[in-house]
């Protein structure tokens, strides 16, 4: 019979699976960003808080805070890693106006995540008051993380599309949320077992949106194309009917 601490250690290997699955999902996300050069409608609220979730999670799985917690530290050390380099890209091909404004919350995160490893370190003396102080704040940034999609959410309601809204960071989200769930409940950890929990519904919440839009986005995205045809169709009308014209009017450097 398999031993409740093998059981936890498969699912906590299984959970860093899964949530480098959450963080790597916007993947193609980015790179149609990088293709386009532009953010477009896409949001950084929930890679600013994914970011400082994952500082304040590895913070949770420091041997001197919360022992017996290596598998939390592990994938929380390469999400931060990984949110670094999206908030990066997103900076590099968001509008000019909008990056001090990302800048100021990166800046308010790494002061917020200094001040609290500083005072926990130093005025907290025992294990449990370390470990109680970080849960705590540990499930305030889970469920932000969770819900940042939020904002996404009320688009898709209003546009009936989630044409933003990405399958594979919901579906994975989803799937992250039950397998920590599973892992804290095995020696119980309120501090993973509640926030999950409470995730894996907002991931549910998402997938019945995804299931409710998804026809109406296709739909959408098949009239914006026709428009696109019947526009270029009058373009190349005219281009066969003025094409004399047109070239000698760019020879000539007239408009």
């Amino acid at each position: 019979m398999v031993s409740a601490d093998t059981a936890r250690t498969v699912l906590g290997v299984l959970g860093n699976i899964i949530a480098l699955c959450v963080f790597l999902s916007p993947v193609p996300t980015f790179i149609q960003i990088w293709k386009k050069k532009a953010v477009e409608q896409y949001s950084p609220v929930p890679y600013l808080a994914t970011l400082v979730n994952c500082m304040v999670w590895a913070l949770y799985g420091l041997p001197m805070v919360h022992p017996d917690s290596l598998l939390v530290l592990t994938i929380n050390g390469a999400g931060t890693g990984i949110e670094i380099v999206y908030i990066i890209i997103f900076l590099i091909y968001t509008e000019r106006q909008k990056r001090p404004r990302v800048l100021l919350v990166l800046l308010i995160e790494a002061i917020f995540i200094t001040v609290l490893t500083v005072l926990v370190l130093t005025v907290a003396r025992t294990l449990k008051e370390r470990s109680m102080i970080v849960g705590i704040i540990c499930i305030m940034f889970n469920i932000m993380m969770y819900a940042s999609p939020l904002a996404i959410m009320k688009l898709v309601l209003a546009t009936k599309s989630v044409e933003y809204m990405p399958f594979f960071l919901s579906l994975a989200c989803f799937a992250n949320g039950v397998i920590w769930v599973a892992y804290g409940l095995i020696r119980f950890d309120p501090f993973i077992v509640v926030p999950n929990g409470i995730g894996t519904l907002f991931g549910m919440a998402q997938l019945i949106l995804y299931a409710s839009f998804y026809k109406s986005t296709k739909r959408q995205i098949a009239e914006r194309k026709s428009k696109g045809e019947v526009d270029l169709s009058g373009v190349t009308v005219v281009g066969r009917e003025d094409s004399r014209k047109v070239g000698s009017a760019l020879q000539n450097g007239r408009p």
